[in-house]
């Protein structure tokens, strides 16, 4: 998989970034702390799909249910190029399958632009606005942070000798999951998966940008490569997976596994792979900025040959600053229906089938070996859109519906000084797997409605109200509302 291997290169290209500018050196010397208690309730067994997705996996899909979330978060210099941070997330949670859980709790130090840190912390790494946008294909807020050791620079920092026009960010990162327990409790009797699953991901993003702000158009071009591999499957004849130094190299590179890996690993890669290619052409003005974007899925190296032709996640965000009641709107168009073909053929002769290619039906998010597929505590680590496991009805693991169509808009503004509102709608539809596709196509609409209120006597305080709506039979028929109060406050000033 050259692609990989043009990601690892990047890294070099952080390294000598690191003495760039960065915003990183912006951020304020504090411990501050937030405290959030939420609930709802909904007319169905669900609640709303919009209320429940992309937040981190903290809100339960049961319906009736609710939160109290508390953190305490730090960050702080010493010298003028070093910094260090931490934080610690705890979450109390009904019905869940343990209600009291961590849900961040990491520790972190800094280099000028360069970031490492240790354990489970909320990250975005998307060019998608985070409110708005549907979702990455690779790496959305929507499932729980999974615990890993992440060498990052966050920010887009300046190359030198590039007279300011291109910037570099990216990371590297390698983790476990923690969800055996919880697999245990969902998965039917027939199903068996890897447990103690690890994880590797790295992203690669470079952005042509006059960063004097003279010239108003921007390129940013990116590529992400996520990784399952190691564990130990609860199938006893398959057992323990490879986990060396040496297999992680291989995990790495994309390259195939050695000779104690599965037949499978041993044709293709070993453990499961997942990525994207990432463009974004952006048209900046003082009163106004347009975006537009694609996002390019691959599973595996007939998608990193755009076998699979245009799935993906299509784009258009628009910028109004000056107008306070529309700020900004965005539209989506997401579309799995390729998958580079119907069929898969792992060797083949290809003049006998005149130059056709194998590895088609690419099967989205899901792996023969790692049955949970792409997610963490069954719920989805990239675009919500297809639909998580945590929807099968029969304790079944793996996405049961990943040959997708749905459009999206989402918009946000200000009401007036006190409230400002979010709106959120996707039609969506789904056709099964390539394997298992369904008899009669599932269609169906999700709407969230937010309010927020705040008052500048009240500081710190921020009060939410939602409603939203499921229609259809994608993930059948639900109206729900939630309240939500968020407390944010500084404990101590370092400077």
């Amino acid at each position: 998989m050259k692609a990989l291997h043009i990601i690892f290169a990047g890294i070099i290209l952080l390294c000598i970034s690191v003495h760039g500018y960065s915003q990183i050196n912006k951020i304020q010397d504090s411990t501050i702390y937030k405290a959030e208690l939420f609930g709802s309730a909904a007319t169905g067994s669900n609640t709303p799909f919009w209320m429940v997705s992309n937040r981190y996996g903290v809100i339960p899909l049961d319906a009736g249910n609710g939160f109290l979330n508390a953190g305490v978060f730090h960050n702080q210099h010493f010298g003028s190029k070093f910094r260090w941070g931490a934080g610690l997330d705890l979450v109390a949670a009904v019905p869940r399958h343990r209600n009291v859980f961590i849900q961040q709790a990491y520790a972190e130090i800094g280099y000028r632009s360069l970031l490492l840190s240790i354990g489970s912390k909320e990250r975005y790494n998307s060019l998608w606005d985070r409110n708005l946008s549907s979702g990455d294909m690779v790496q959305s807020p929507n499932a729980r942070p999974i615990p890993e050791i992440n060498l990052s620079m966050p920010e887009f920092t300046v190359v030198p000798l590039t007279k300011g026009l291109l910037q570099v960010r990216g990371d590297f990162a390698i983790g476990r999951s923690f969800d055996t327990d919880y697999l245990e409790d969902f998965a039917n009797a027939k199903q068996t998966y890897v447990k103690n699953v690890l994880w590797h991901h790295k992203s690669l993003f470079l952005r042509i940008k006059d960063t004097r702000n003279d010239f108003p158009l921007s390129f940013t071009l990116g590529a992400q490569h996520f990784a399952q591999w190691g564990g130990t499957s609860t199938d006893a004849r398959l057992g323990k997976q490879p986990q060396s130094f040496k297999d992680l190299i291989r995990v790495i590179f994309g390259q195939k596994g050695g000779d104690d890996a599965s037949l499978s690993d041993q044709i293709n890669v070993l453990g499961s792979h997942y990525g994207s290619f990432d463009f974004k052409l952006s048209y900046t003005m003082k009163d106004w900025a347009g975006h537009f974007y694609y996002q390019h899925y691959f599973n595996d190296k007939s998608g990193i040959e755009f076998a699979n032709k245009s799935d993906g996640l299509w784009g258009i965000q628009v910028d109004l600053p000056t107008i306070p009641w529309l700020n900004k709107i965005v539209g989506e168009y997401l579309v799995t229906m390729n998958q580079s073909g119907p069929m898969h053929f792992i060797t083949f002769d290809r003049d006998k089938w005149q130059g056709g290619r194998g590895g088609g039906n690419d099967d989205y998010y899901n792996n023969g070996e790692y049955r949970t597929g792409f997610s963490y505590f069954n719920r989805g680590i990239g675009s919500p859109l297809i639909p998580a496991p945590e929807y099968n009805k029969d304790g079944a693991l793996g996405f049961e519906n990943n040959r997708v169509k749905s459009w999206h808009i989402g918009a946000e503004g200000n009401i007036n000084t006190l409230l400002s509102y979010r709106v959120l709608f996707t039609a969506m539809n789904g056709w099964g797997t390539s394997y298992f596709p369904f008899l009669n196509k599932k269609y169906g609409t999700s709407t969230l409605i937010d309010i927020n209120y705040t008052h500048p006597q009240l500081k710190g305080w921020l009060f939410t109200g939602s409603v939203a709506a499921d229609t259809g039979t994608m993930l059948g028929k639900n109206v729900g509302f939630s309240l939500g109060v968020t407390k944010t406050g500084l404990l101590k000033a370092w400077k």
